[in-house]
């Protein structure tokens, strides 16, 4: 584990390296406690760069075993060496040599899963960002591409599969029981995507036919007796192959395309050069095990990792800084894939959702950092919100500011003009600028600038003049070491929406650039005027979500009202109604925190329950309206100063009034969304359930809830309606023979499944209240536990921090006591999951007083803790900052 350096990276430094490696040739003598790594490395000084430079190679940890140049052994004072770093002082003045390293490893201890380490007897690597540098020593960087031949030996016994980059060379046997295979991918890559699985596993196995009539053999491997687990994630990369030629014309390009499911993986998945590693949990699922969410995400992440051979392999970053190129891109397609097949509208406002629950939050506290940041101590901590999702809002606007002809052409220019090169944002922008004639460098500053831009909107209407005037202005707010800021081009999609629910038209416009219903802000202040407008309209704004920002609109009650029922927009239609949702809850916590009864318009009770039952929405749309928003969405709103119990207990009130409200027409609506015994995890299915469950989650806190929600687990006849009624009874429900019985049969049920069982710990690490606390400690000693895999912790240590606002932030501190402790029980095996636990506390500054205090107390105690990794260090001290 390297403790902290101290030594920060910036943007401004970047210099191409001295020296290139064109030809990299690899061996691996793989054992447990002892692998043998040969690098025999074609290293090429660059024109222009002395003679006498040196040549200096990354390292983490390793043992040099043997050092030659071209055959010839180095004396030890030619060079200096540590576990971390290796300095030829004096390179042969020859511009190409070859240089031979011979280092060892111990992949059974590497508990960090970054390098070469084994899962469940399984010898895989992770070499994304710097991993590669814990294999042998090199230059560790992403401009470095080079062409790749790969040998592995292993005890055929116990790695009958020996997997890496590319197309397969040959196979053979060795003495003593023995075997080997050769591998070579002929395109140039960087170290990250380097991949080497060994062990015994089962396949599934399929072809692809590319659209020049190229087959392609495609396995996904996976433990032995789970194949059939594999179908769905098989079906789900053929449907991506073929999308990606049909949208954006890219077409796969080696022989052989392998995924490989493992079940220790800090990630969800790896886009190695034609040998993805996925976390076991977004390859494996069926009807019994796996909910429609796990569908979804597996659609969607086999789709993110395969997209990445175009956007991230064949053209990837030339620095760690130019991260959101590959990731923030491939973000978009793949939201744009899962748009495709499934229902756009929905898929859209789960996007929302999601940036709006991870992003914002991190836009607006101390972690803040730019799409592309400028500087960084530890690169591992910058694969973040605003880095993939904020990235690929940035794409999307991109598209929405040019249109989609001038984006698609945008996109096959830089395809063409970078393909094999290691590019940056300016040449991904110039692609853009050259394609369609139009300048985006004010635009360029969503990829240089942090935070989240508000726009502040009024409206009036003058009926003599038959006028509509727009109101805007625009700020963003200052974030860590951007205390001023410049003004953005923001691409606000709107509607002037009519007494009847249809788009108005208008005569003509003034103050801002309107094309094809987006208002381009540019300036600090905009009064837009709309000539030609019959009536006053309602004003329907960031249609689609056009733009990654936050509104404040003076806006009538009646308007919002009005558009969450017309609104010919889903996602605007859905923001106008939860936006009266956020509101009433804002009201509800503070009249809570004043010590009176919250009050609710009979109104918007009403209204929940007409969406609930508006058969003319899609039933998924009808689901996501219906949920609440969530604790810490309501507690960003407020802004400082917040009360979890409170916000928790305003959520109760409301959901119990629109329950009782809407009692029979929910219960009728539940009881003819009732399976029918059929299964399939598509859109239609997939929003059945969802509405179903939705209501269950209201109805089960009614009189006759508990019973409800024992029966609807006790029916389920899929892991989806299975796993929600046992989350309804255990939140809703909590210690009741209802609860308890269905968590025990649960767990004799799943024991021996441990991504099932997961599920089991998410379940009552997100249980509300103080006592939460007690019970997350308790199931760190369950047998099903492990410190050591990164799905066991985050999905019971990091469920609990991120998903229970109550249990988290009791009163006492406590759950800030038991989550340090963690955090640095993780360091101590796997630095990088103890960071990305530790981000759980960034809001830790808006909690009231005491919260606060005890919130900064654990923070101060994770600081002081000596011999911390750079990894933890890094988020700790800027959350303190």
């Amino acid at each position: 584990m390297r403790t902290d350096t101290g030594q920060v990276f910036k943007l401004e430094d970047y210099r191409p390296s001295d020296y290139l490696i064109p030809r990299t040739e690899l061996s691996f003598r793989l054992s447990p406690d002892a692998t043998e790594v040969k690098a025999v490395l074609t290293i090429e000084r660059r024109d222009g760069v002395a003679t006498t430079a040196p040549l200096v190679l990354d390292g983490d940890g390793l043992l040099l075993k043997k050092l030659e140049i071209d055959g010839t052994p180095l004396a030890q004072s030619t060079y200096t060496v540590t576990p971390d770093r290796l300095e030829i002082v004096h390179p042969p003045e020859a511009k190409r040599f070859t240089l031979t390293i011979e280092t060892e490893v111990a992949p059974v201890h590497n508990e960090a899963l970054m390098g070469l380490y084994l899962s469940n007897g399984v010898y895989c690597t992770q070499c994304e960002a710097e991993g590669f540098r814990r294999i042998t020593y090199f230059l560790d960087r992403p401009d470095i591409l080079s062409v790749y031949t790969v040998r592995i030996e292993a005890p055929k016994a116990e790695a009958p599969l020996l997997l890496s980059n590319g197309n397969p060379l040959e196979r053979g046997e060795m003495a003593g029981g023995w075997h080997y295979t050769v591998w070579h991918d002929p395109f140039p890559k960087p170290s990250y995507l380097f991949a080497l699985v060994a062990g015994s596993l089962g396949i599934l196995s399929d072809r692809f036919v590319t659209r020049s009539g190229r087959e392609v053999e495609l396995g996904i491997y996976v433990e032995h007796g789970k194949e059939k687990l594999a179908d769905y994630a098989m079906d789900a990369l053929k449907r991506s192959m073929k999308w990606d030629e049909d949208v954006f014309g890219c077409e796969y390009d080696l022989d052989v395309f392998n995924i490989v499911a493992v079940s220790d993986f800090n990630m969800g998945a790896m886009e190695n050069k034609g040998l993805n590693i996925f976390n076991d949990k977004y390859v494996l699922a069926d009807r019994e095990t796996a909910t429609d969410a796990d569908f979804a995400n597996i659609e969607a992440i086999i789709a993110h990792e395969y997209f990445h051979n175009w956007t991230g392999n064949r053209i990837t970053c030339r620095d760690w800084f130019q991260l959101c190129l590959k990731e923030g891109l491939t973000v978009f397609r793949d939201h744009e894939f899962s748009a495709d097949q499934r229902s756009r509208p929905v898929k859209r406002i789960a996007e929302v959702r999601t940036l709006r629950a991870h992003q914002f939050p991190e836009d607006q506290g101390p972690l803040a950092h730019p799409v592309r940041p400028r500087r960084y101590r530890e690169i591992n901590n910058f694969y973040t919100a605003t880095v993939y999702e904020k990235g690929s809002e940035v794409v999307r606007m991109i598209r929405t500011v040019l249109g989609p002809e001038a984006f698609r052409a945008g996109m096959d220019l830089y395809l063409k003009r970078h393909d094999g090169e290691a590019a940056t944002i300016e040449d991904f922008l110039k692609a853009f600028e050259d394609a369609s004639g139009r300048d985006l460098s004010q635009f360029a500053l969503w990829y240089h600038q942090a935070g989240t831009p508000n726009l502040t909107v009024s409206s009036a209407y003058n009926a003599a003049a038959r006028e509509f005037t727009i109101e805007i202005e625009q700020s963003v707010p200052p974030t860590p070491s951007e205390s001023r800021k410049r003004l953005m081009h923001i691409p606000l999609a709107f509607g002037l929406v009519g007494a009847d629910g249809r788009d108005m038209a208008y005569e003509s416009v003034e103050g801002a650039m309107v094309d094809d219903g987006v208002i381009h802000v540019r300036k600090r202040r905009h009064s837009i005027r709309f000539s030609g407008i019959a009536e006053r309209p309602a004003l329907s704004l960031n249609r689609g979500f056009s733009a990654p920002i936050t509104l404040s609109v003076e806006q009538k009650t009646e308007d919002r009202i009005f558009l969450s029922g017309h609104d010919s927009d889903p996602v605007a239609r859905w923001q106008a109604f939860n936006t009266l949702l956020t509101e009433a809850l804002i009201a509800a916590s503070r009249q809570i925190r004043g010590g009176k009864r919250p009050v609710f318009s009979d109104r918007l009770s009403a209204l929940a329950g007409q969406i609930a039952c508006d058969d003319a929405l899609e039933q998924a749309y009808r689901a996501l309206a219906l949920a609440l928003p969530g604790e810490a969405d309501i507690a960003r709103e407020i802004g400082n100063d917040i009360d979890p119990d409170a916000i928790f207990a305003a959520r109760e009130a409301l959901a119990k009034r629109i329950a009782e409200e809407n009692g029979p027409s929910l219960r009728d609506l539940y009881e003819r969304l009732r399976d029918n015994g059929e299964f399939s995890p598509d859109a239609a299915g997939a929003g059945r359930r969802a509405l179903r469950n939705a209501l269950l989650d209201y109805l089960a806190l009614l009189t006759d809830g508990a019973s409800l929600a024992a029966d609807h687990f006790r029916l389920a006849a899929n892991m989806t309606d299975c796993a929600a009624a046992l989350t309804v009874l255990a939140h809703r429900h909590s210690g009741t023979p209802q609860a308890t019985g269905a968590l025990a049969a649960f767990e004799a049920r799943y024991a021996n499944d441990p991504l099932v069982m997961d599920k089991w710990f998410l379940v009552q690490a997100s249980v509300p209240g103080a006592q939460t606390v007690e019970t997350v400690r308790g199931l760190t000693e369950h047998r099903g536990f492990s410190m050591s895999n990164p799905n066991r912790v985050r999905a019971l240590v990091g469920t609990f921090a991120n998903a229970n606002q109550t249990g988290f932030h009791r009163a006492d501190g406590e759950g800030y006591r038991f989550f340090g402790e963690m955090v640095l029980e993780a360091e101590r095996r796997n630095p990088q999951l103890a960071a990305r636990l530790a981000t759980a506390m960034r809001s830790w500054r808006s909690l009231e007083t005491g919260r606060r205090d005890k919130a900064r107390a654990t923070l101060l105690a994770i600081s002081g803790t000596e011999g911390l990794s750079t990894d933890l260090r890094d988020i700790v001290e800027r959350m303190l900052a």
